[in-house]
């Protein structure tokens, strides 16, 4: 029996065009340049920050990260940055009795952002509230902690595999690898993939039929 559902962030809930777009013009560099290059390391099975560098060796990405806030020129979330099965998957959820909750690899100030939005989920949360990011085992270890349920009756849904489905499986908690975002479509087939994720889904509307199932 499924008692908490847990979500991803970053093209599971949030769509990421207006997050890369941001540093492409705070960089001063075509916005399809440093896309290709998310797309490049991506394939590499890099961290996607690796792109930053690339166009800027050497970049302090925390420095530069706080420079745009200083320039008002920092992160913004609204409503078109959300996927539209967002809010009618988790609100399903929540009306089946799912605990759901929303913990990604973000900043604090993506997690106030998100809180904002006033999404139907009983808790959100980023690991720059924690001080732990994923996939280290002490961010899943947060998440178990807030889940409020034994492993096996969790559910963590995202669309990375080293970020998402490996850590979270190992973890103990169930796995749904979500086909969406540069890593979702790119290893949705892998066969790593396939053996470990309990399930593989297309849209988050497809949670409600698996709870219920």
């Amino acid at each position: 029996m499924i008692e908490t559902i847990v979500f991803d962030v970053g093209e599971t809930i949030t769509r990421d065009d207006r997050y890369w777009e941001a540093w492409a013009d705070w960089l001063n560099v075509p916005r399809h340049t440093l896309s290709a290059l998310v797309g490049a390391v991506v394939a590499r099975g890099q961290d996607n920050a690796e792109a930053l560098r690339l166009l800027r060796p050497g970049i302090d990405v925390a420095a530069e990260y706080h420079a745009r806030e200083t320039a008002g020129r920092g992160e913004s979330l609204d409503e078109s940055d959300l996927y539209d099965d967002v809010r009618p998957a988790l609100a399903a959820l929540r009306e089946l009795g799912i605990r759901v909750i929303i913990a990604g690899n973000q900043t604090a100030r993506a997690g106030e952002l998100l809180r904002d939005l006033d999404l139907p989920a009983d808790l959100v949360v980023t690991s720059g509230d924690w001080g732990e990011a994923k996939p280290q085992p002490g961010f899943f270890g947060r998440v178990l902690e807030v889940a409020e349920a034994a492993p096996g009756r969790t559910v963590y849904v995202g669309d990375h595999p080293a970020n998402d489905v490996f850590p979270a499986k190992a973890a103990g908690m169930r796995v749904a690898h979500i086909r969406r975002g540069p890593w979702g479509y790119l290893w949705a087939d892998a066969p790593e993939v396939v053996a470990t994720a309990d399930w593989r889904i297309d849209s988050l509307n497809q949670l409600a039929s698996i709870v219920a199932g």
